[in-house]
């Protein structure tokens, strides 16, 4: 019998279940010649023997690589296993069909529309139970017996399109095949508890399904072959495989037609009352009131309840809002530069703000909205990371530097970050401190470099550091750029796209606080302009999407990192070769998308932030610089807003109203009459003793002007 496992199993997934290195070198060796002899059992196995005397037994079943054996004393997947699945593949090339193979992937611009599952729509299976036989039939025709939807999709997959499949069709029987009647024990006690996830469909562009738990990210790599699935967290013993399995069959039953589902998955109902949140909430309205400029250490105590009693209660998001109000609070009390009203003001809406969406019942689950069950670290297993850049931040008497890395086996950004003390030598310009080192390389290597450990560990809020250990090992080899393994939701060729899937996101006070949530990889097309606002030392650049499409690239200067707008002028006007690629934060602006970058792809990899020099460069063009009444209106209303939180809204002078009502005029002078009557609002309320009312007038203002600038 043919193994169509093995038949499947594309270099990109071999790499994914070993390392691409090995992967390349496997493929050399047998290039050369150098193949194992194979023996074919009748049941299924393949028996492998080298001329040295290593020998490799690959057993049939649902277990994968995982479950193969070989005699070399190299632990894992090693290279004579990969060899012997080269010579297999090699070997029934001729005569296996072309469609039992997983194609490979396209690149990433070739997105096609997401797989029809409206096959599922009559789903009703339980997770933890087997869907029944004929049960998904479309509606309106009958099954034939014997017949269900997983061999619906066999056929579609055999005109040509096998990522039209879901894993949520695998049986419990194959579950407890591929990870053992202990693990499956322990993911239904879990599924008892109830979790939620987020399912993300496969398509041409993305052939690989996965789902994201509260402890890691799942992929399954290879159509229905359960045993190819893999999660990154390194102590899973493969019951996060079964969850997302379950989750699979709750999306398919309930959003059967979305690309992306967020699904909830057993448990009882959502239970609504949380007093540790209750409790924060409450402190904020009292911090609130009372301003961060009349604040006493009376309110130090609560403060370290609060943290005590979200972190017992499991409530990530809240607990490191109420971590960076604390921060918020010691910096103004210490007259740092890291206080700033506006964000002091934004951690205040947030906590009411996440505690009236999980009330009402919004579309965003309970558990996405306050991170119930995010562990606070997760230790990964083997990762191979991407540098994409680095950014520089000054404030409160220290410089920072943050390493962004892409790990693409979970789809997600990392956050590597280091700060050093402002000494009376002057302040280390990001240059200087690319040459610092951290896990035994320079930030600048890390920053562009390719990254592979045994020791990486994983925050809730997607923060990276690298564990101590004699076994651990953290390897990082120089990067040329090679971006276009990215997978799709990191790269990009299409800044409308980009755009509209950021329109699409649940507003940002309710989303999980992970660093670098919004850095994305643009493939780009041309350069068309580069323009210098010398008055707001800023620089913008109109760039193309390799498929089409507009974005702005714009930096501003600031004096950590003196050289990063003549570089960046440099790398995109093709002094270092024709840019392909640009990292960067992406948001959404007036004219469409916005870029701020963090590295440049031409012929060498450059990040500005790190980048040497003294800012003293000309640089060429010129920026029109419009007025945007829209903007200025809205800075305006957060500004004041943000000037009440400071205050306390007990200690306003009693112009502050008539300044509110001001402000709302102009905002509807610009055709934002919601958000001046949010501030109308306000000023009603403030009187000789504003309570209750004047708090909830003010989170319904700032969340107001926060939701309409996000959404511009």
């Amino acid at each position: 019998m043919t193994r169509a496992d093995l038949i499947a199993l594309t270099p990109d997934v071999l790499a994914a279940l070993s390392n691409r290195g090995l992967v390349k070198r496997a493929t050399r060796e047998v290039d050369a010649g150098e193949r194992p002899t194979l023996i074919e059992d009748t049941d299924g196995a393949v028996r492998a023997a080298y001329p040295d005397g290593v020998t490799v037994t690959l057993p049939p079943g649902g277990g994968g690589l995982a479950a193969a054996c070989c005699s070399c004393p190299a632990p894992g997947v090693c290279r004579h296993l990969l060899a012997v699945v080269l010579t297999y593949q090699r070997t029934h090339a001729a005569t296996t069909p072309s469609h039992a193979a997983a194609p490979d992937r396209p690149a990433a611009r070739d997105r096609q529309a997401a797989p029809d599952h409206a096959a599922g729509s009559g789903r009703d299976a339980e997770p933890g139970r087997d869907a029944a036989p004929g049960r998904d039939a479309e509606p309106g025709r009958d099954a034939e017996p014997g017949r269900d939807v997983a061999a619906g999709r066999d056929d579609a997959g055999a005109g040509g399109e096998p990522w039209r499949w879901s894993p949520g069709d695998v049986t419990d029987e194959d579950l407890a095949a591929a990870i053992g009647a202990p693990a499956l024990t322990v993911a239904r006690r879990r599924l008892r508890r109830g979790y939620t996830a987020v399912v993300h469909r496969p398509d041409a562009a993305d052939p690989v399904p996965r789902v994201e738990l509260p402890t890691g990210t799942v992929r399954f790599l290879v159509p229905r072959q359960i045993g190819y699935a893999r999660g990154d967290a390194a102590d899973d013993g493969g019951e996060a495989i079964a969850l997302a399995v379950w989750a699979c069959r709750a999306a398919d039953r309930e959003h059967p037609d979305r690309p992306e589902a967020q699904v909830r998955v057993g448990g009882a109902a959502t239970v609504t009352d949380h007093p540790a949140l209750d409790a924060a909430v409450a402190l904020a309205a009292d911090v609130l009131l009372t301003g961060a400029a009349h604040l006493g250490s009376g309110v130090d105590a609560r403060l370290a309840a609060a943290r005590r009693d979200l972190d017992a209660a499991g409530l990530r998001w809240p607990l490191l809002a109420v971590d960076d109000l604390v921060g918020q609070l010691e910096a103004y009390a210490a007259r740092g530069a890291r206080y700033r009203p506006e964000t002091f003001a934004d951690l205040l809406a947030e906590l009411p703000a996440r505690r009236r969406a999980v009330v009402n019942a919004g579309a965003t689950p309970p558990e996405r909205v306050l991170g119930t069950h995010e562990p606070a670290e997760t230790p990964l297993r083997r990762v191979r990371l991407t540098g994409l850049g680095a950014r520089v931040r000054c404030s409160g008497g220290e410089v920072g530097v943050d390493v962004v890395l892409a790990h693409p086996a979970a789809v997600s950004v990392l956050v590597l970050r280091r700060a050093y003390p402002v000494t009376d030598d002057g302040t280390p310009t990001g240059h200087e401190l690319a040459g610092r080192r951290a896990t035994g390389a320079t930030l600048g290597a890390l920053a562009t470099g390719n990254v592979v450990s045994e020791s990486a560990v994983r925050s809730a809020a997607h923060r990276l550091r690298f564990a101590a250990g004699r076994l651990a090992r953290t390897t990082v080899t120089p990067g040329t750029g090679s971006w276009s393994e990215l997978p799709p939701g990191l790269l990009t060729g299409d800044p409308d796209a980009l755009a509209a899937e950021l329109a699409g996101r649940p507003p940002r006070l309710l989303r999980p606080r992970t660093a670098a949530e919004a850095v994305r990889v643009l493939a780009l097309g041309e350069v068309r302009a580069i323009g210098y606002a010398a008055g707001e030392q800023r620089l913008d650049a109109t760039v193309t999407g390799a498929d089409g499409g507009t974005a702005t690239v714009t930096a501003t200067h600031h004096a950590a990192a003196p050289g990063a707008l003549d570089a960046l002028a440099a790398a995109l006007d093709g002094t270092h070769g024709r840019p392909r690629y640009v990292s960067g934060t992406v948001r959404r602006g007036a004219d469409g998308l916005v870029v701020e970058p963090l590295a440049v792809v031409a012929d060498a990899v450059v990040v500005p932030d790190l980048a040497p020099g003294a800012g003293d460069g000309r640089l060429a063009g010129a920026v029109d610089v419009r007025p945007d009444p829209v903007a200025a209106a809205l800075g305006t209303a957060s500004a004041l807003l943000a000037q009440a939180a400071h205050t306390g809204l007990r200690h306003l002078a009693a112009g502050f109203p008539e300044r509110l009502r001001t402000t709302a005029a102009g905002l509807a002078g610009v055709g934002l009459e919601r958000c001046g009557a949010a501030l109308s609002g306000l000023a009603g309320t403030l009187g000789a003793d504003p309570g209750e009312p004047a708090v909830r007038a003010w989170v319904d203002a700032w969340i107001r002007l926060s939701v309409t600038a996000e959404s511009r």
